[in-house]
């Protein structure tokens, strides 16, 4: 008996190394918060979100001409039309009949709103990035500033997804991408927003369920750079698998690797989220600094198929590695 049961031990053990390296999930795996109370327009597919330097906070998603949404308590949540509510014909090359864009980031840098956006249709590598800017973040105040990154059928690489970071150096680097060849990250010239050079580092892929990762955002703290991704599908309700995962570097190129040592390049990613209860494929993560607090702002589906807004906090344990409450 003790024999089998210090057999039993060893293949557990051996089925969760061999999870941790190929980004699997483990049946047993943790029980995860649910979302905070939030109330309102709740609606988010893709979300971004940012604290306000006037204070309250500014929400743009997935949606025809940008959808937006604002709060003043991170609570309550009102509808405030969309950042380009005439149409944006400069992209209508890259999302066929459906109007929708796609994963907008929001940052603000400069005394200005800068917002990152990709144009594509599911399934398809042809695609772009664009950056628009605003002084007020408001609908209709948002001007569109063209293409910053463009994929096609044969780059390789998706440009889909994008999230901005300004580092503590005072570096601008854009991270994007999904599927394909999983995610990338490209330098941007501080003063244009656009590209600073042709080269294009690669931080992160998966070779299993059809090489599924994508929604990159990377976060500076303490000395490393957290790179959250989402692994999995999306986009199919309640049947969503979305799942929040994180790996980390001290250079923001990387590597980035996950708490077992296993390189986000080869699949590595830590589960810091997933399906749990009636909160179906959270993901698409967002996360920011507000105060002392870290926050995270994804989208999950509920039972009937709905996406919402979900709002979480970070903390950190005491070997620097986030967790969900």
């Amino acid at each position: 008996m003790k024999a089998r049961k210090l057999l039993l031990t060893a293949v557990t053990a051996l089925v969760a190394a061999s999870a941790s390296i190929y980004g699997l999930k483990m049946a047993d795996a943790a029980t995860y918060p649910n979302p905070g109370p939030i109330s309102g327009a709740t609606f988010a597919h893709d979300p971004t979100m940012i604290k306000r330097p006037t204070g309250g906070y500014l929400l743009g998603y997935t949606s025809p001409g940008i959808g937006l949404t604002t709060s003043s308590d991170r609570t309550n949540f009102v509808a405030a039309g969309k950042a380009f509510p005439n149409g944006t014909p400069w992209a209508d090359a890259y999302t066929a009949s459906d109007k929708n864009l796609w994963a907008p980031d929001i940052s603000y840098v400069g005394g200005k709103y800068l917002m990152y956006y990709s144009a594509s249709t599911f399934g398809s590598s042809k695609s772009a990035i664009f950056l628009a800017g605003s002084t007020t973040g408001a609908a209709g105040s948002w001007t569109n500033y063209g293409k910053v990154v463009e994929s096609t059928a044969t780059s390789g690489y998706n440009a889909i997804d994008p999230n901005l970071i300004v580092t503590s150096s005072g570096e601008w680097w854009l991270s994007f991408g999904s599927f394909w060849s999983g995610i990338k990250l490209v330098k941007l010239n501080a003063s244009s927003g656009k590209r600073a050079d042709s080269t294009v580092h690669a931080i992160a892929e998966r070779f299993v369920n059809s090489k599924s990762i994508e929604a990159p955002v990377i976060f500076e703290r303490n000395g490393y750079f957290y790179l959250f991704v989402a692994f999995d599908l999306c986009c199919k309700g309640a049947s969503s698998t979305y799942r929040v995962m994180v790996g980390r570097s001290k250079s923001i190129t990387g590597p980035y690797a996950d708490k077992a040592g296993t390189a986000m390049t080869a699949g590595g990613g830590s589960e810091i989220l997933a399906s749990h209860d009636a909160v179906y494929g959270p993901g698409h993560p967002a996360v920011f600094q507000d105060g002392s607090q870290t926050v995270l702002a994804y989208h999950y589906y509920q039972a009937s198929g709905d996406a919402k807004l979900g709002i979480n906090l970070l903390g950190w344990d005491s070997s620097n590695w986030p967790y969900v409450y």
